[in-house]
């Protein structure tokens, strides 16, 4: 596919799925042009498509919200393989020839291990940062005492001196601590997971990012222990919960010309 923007038509992709005979999903292809999403097929192997411009999406809510909602539609029939956003054909037989036959073997057997799976993705954030520092001192007996220290220092080059430290501790016990709640949070969902995506969290209050592969027929016992680690965390600490969703942090297709 030429790189520059030429608004030749094309076929922009959105997921791998298997199936034998032609579907359809609504009038939502990307660009806000009521193209019509239906598959491309080459032997059981089929490429979710829509009709689309050659053009470079901007990555813009409105158009990862209209591939997400693509793909959440496709999921309601099919296990999937997403493709990565904005990912264009020239036309229908280089779909078929340079994806499906080309990688048949490959999407055969990563939708083999999709098949009756489900992402799950939890994240969880200390609403009560006040509370959080006071455990956090009364934990960590060199913190208690440095801060009785520094609070009957006469001196305030030496206070100042003081405080530094004691914020250095603070953060480092702050991690420590962020490290083992996540840690425990994780031993309580993993085993019901078959596969999970530690994503990297920024911030003091983030305490876990993490997307959970979970087999459909666990599902149930999942949001079970959700609302136990949410009974069991109290106000103290947020766990949001969302899903399923399109498993993004397990596979994600990328396909070059």
């Amino acid at each position: 596919m030429n790189n520059e923007e030429d608004n030749r038509p094309g076929f922009y992709i959105y997921a791998i799925v298997e199936a034998n005979r032609q579907e359809g999903f609504g009038d939502l292809g990307i660009g806000e042009r009521g193209d019509k999403v239906y598959t491309v097929h080459h032997n059981g192997l089929a490429a979710v498509v829509s009709l689309s411009p050659i053009i470079k999406y901007p990555v813009s809510r409105d158009n990862t919200m209209a591939h997400q909602k693509i793909l959440e539609e496709v999921m309601k029939k099919f296990a999937l393989l997403p493709v990565r956003f904005c990912t264009i054909a020239e036309d229908e037989e280089k779909i078929k020839e340079k994806v499906l036959k080309a990688r048949y073997k490959e999407f055969k057997n990563l939708l083999w291990e999709m098949k009756d799976k489900i992402e799950l993705g939890v994240r969880v954030i200390w609403t009560n940062m006040g509370k959080v520092f006071t455990e956090i001192v009364e934990e960590n007996r060199d913190i208690k005492q440095l801060k009785e220290k520094v609070a009957k220092e006469a001196s305030l080059s030496q206070r100042h001196a003081g405080m530094i430290k004691i914020g250095e501790m603070v953060n480092a016990a702050l991690e420590a601590k962020k490290e083992k709640e996540a840690k425990e949070l994780l031993a309580a969902l993993n085993p019901l997971s078959v596969d999970t995506k530690v994503n990297k969290v920024y911030g003091d209050r983030n305490i876990l990012s993490a997307a959970f592969l979970v087999k459909k027929a666990k599902e149930d016992e999942f949001d079970e222990k959700i609302n136990e680690l949410e009974k069991k965390l109290g106000q103290r600490t947020k766990l949001e919960y969302f899903g399923p969703v399109p498993p993004y942090n397990f596979v994600e297709v990328v396909i070059t010309w």
